[in-house]
């Protein structure tokens, strides 16, 4: 394998341009969704208070409630397209395929990778994964670097949101995992975590993108990031790496 290409400075510069005007979008759009929590509280209070009226005036002379049934004519599941199990009562029924290895020892996932949003447990094919049905809350990967294993249906969803993920087991060199981390929390759109279960000591991955790395001085490192860092795989652009769970 030879040594890895040393990214264009122009589109350097251009993807730090676009990664700052997106943490700028990133603070106006928790200024509104804390405008918007106010308001939806205000909403459930009032709404709760309105149906403990209709509760009181729906009940017959004798006292019981009287059922209703919903405009559909059944009760909601409170669930949207892209929440729980899929149809089969099994999570990750959309991921299928395998990795294929290119040239510059970027391992690329050629088949399908699922988006269901699920709160249970979902068992990927890969360590650590590079996408699949995921919580709806992502982890935070505003540069956040942690010390203890992450939950993967977290740290998917931040690969959905463009993020890079670095990883390491307990054979990683101390002073690599330093370097990588001061290099984590430089990079907005970036997390780090141990994993203990991956086949090599470090191991960089996107939204179905993966490769191992030599050590924080790797040249790859840095491919790795002008890359993937809100790259063109990122399913979802522009989302928040803030705002989601931190621990």
């Amino acid at each position: 394998m030879g040594p890895a290409k040393k990214p264009d400075s122009t589109a350097t510069g251009q993807r730090k341009a676009r990664i700052e005007e997106m943490r700028r979008a990133d603070r106006s759009r928790e200024r509104r969704n804390r405008l918007l929590v106010i308001a939806a509280s205000v909403v459930v209070v009032v709404g709760l208070a309105v149906g403990g009226v209709v509760l009181v005036q729906s009940r017959s002379d004798d006292g019981t409630p009287v059922a209703k049934e919903s405009a559909s004519g059944s009760a909601s599941s409170g669930m949207d397209g892209k929440s729980g199990k899929d149809g089969n009562g099994k999570n990750g029924k959309g991921t299928s395929g395998h990795f294929e290895t290119g040239k510059d020892g970027v391992r690329t996932w050629k088949g399908t990778l699922g988006r269901t949003h699920t709160t249970d447990p979902v068992t990927y094919p890969m360590e650590p994964p590079v996408g699949g049905d995921h919580n709806p809350v992502w982890q935070n990967c505003n540069g956040d670097v942690y010390t203890a294993p992450l939950k993967n249906e977290h740290a998917v969803h931040a690969l959905e949101h463009g993020a890079v993920w670095v990883t390491y087991d307990a054979k990683a060199p101390k002073a690599d995992v330093d370097a990588l981390a001061a290099k984590v929390r430089r990079t907005p759109y970036s997390l780090m975590s141990p994993v203990a279960d991956q086949k090599d000591p470090i191991m960089l991955s996107a939204w179905a993108h993966q490769r191992t790395v030599t050590g924080a001085a790797d040249p790859n490192v840095d491919a790795f990031f002008a890359q993937f860092v809100q790259g063109p795989q990122t399913p979802e652009p522009g989302a928040a790496c803030t705002g989601g769970v931190d621990r």
